[in-house]
């Protein structure tokens, strides 16, 4: 039997790329001996100092709330109940369409089971140096110069590659999503492998 292996999500959940690779992820773990751990990390953090268009800068700033609130949960409750609050959030923000702010925050965790009070950590600082920390480790070995989605998963001789991506719309289901994957994984656990880019001609498809 072939043992289960730990793959690493970093994510934004305001972030609709983020969220579609997280739903291929949770159909890839259909199909290949994976177990999908989802973690932190902040555009608001990454982007602070630097000069944005105002709109960017507005979303950025609302953008604090759900990820403060979403390390709140995991530091009550655990990994299981962020994946849980990114589901929800993730449903209410990208298919539901509702506005960023403290009642989606609520009803959010309400849907996963959570207690919506934690709605408040949107609005505090106490959580920054842990959302800090887990922005931190998820940015450090791919670097600052890309955003969210970022994936940590086991390389080539029981080392470890993390990358930006993919970025992909709409998500492959079933064995199309194993296939992505393992091309993933053989382009990523390449050395010297940095880039491999074409133009977006479509925006994100949430199916």
């Amino acid at each position: 039997m072939t043992d289960r292996v730990a793959v690493d999500m970093w994510f934004d959940p305001i972030c609709p790329w983020a969220w579609i690779t997280s739903r291929w992820l949770l159909e890839v773990e259909q199909v290949r001996d994976v177990d999908v751990r989802f973690h932190v990390m902040s555009l608001s953090v990454l982007n602070e100092g630097r000069d944005l268009p105002e709109q960017y800068q507005e979303l950025m700033r609302t953008g604090w709330g759900p990820v403060r609130v979403c390390i709140a949960a995991e530091r009550k409750h655990g990994p299981d109940a962020l994946r849980e609050l990114y589901t929800a959030l993730g449903t209410r923000i990208h298919l539901g369409k509702e506005e960023l702010g403290r009642e989606l925050l609520a009803a959010a965790l309400n849907d996963g089971g959570l207690d919506p009070s934690l709605a408040d950590a949107a609005e505090s600082t106490g959580y920054d140096e842990a959302l800090r920390a887990s922005h931190e480790a998820g940015m450090r070995p791919v670097g600052t110069d890309v955003g969210t989605p970022v994936i940590h998963a086991p390389g080539p001789d029981g080392g470890k590659v993390a990358f930006f991506g993919p970025v992909v719309t709409p998500r492959p289901k079933g064995e199309a999503a194993g296939r992505l994957w393992d091309g993933v994984l053989l382009v990523a656990g390449t050395p010297g492998f940095y880039e491999l880019k074409r133009s977006r001609e479509l925006g994100p498809i949430f199916d």
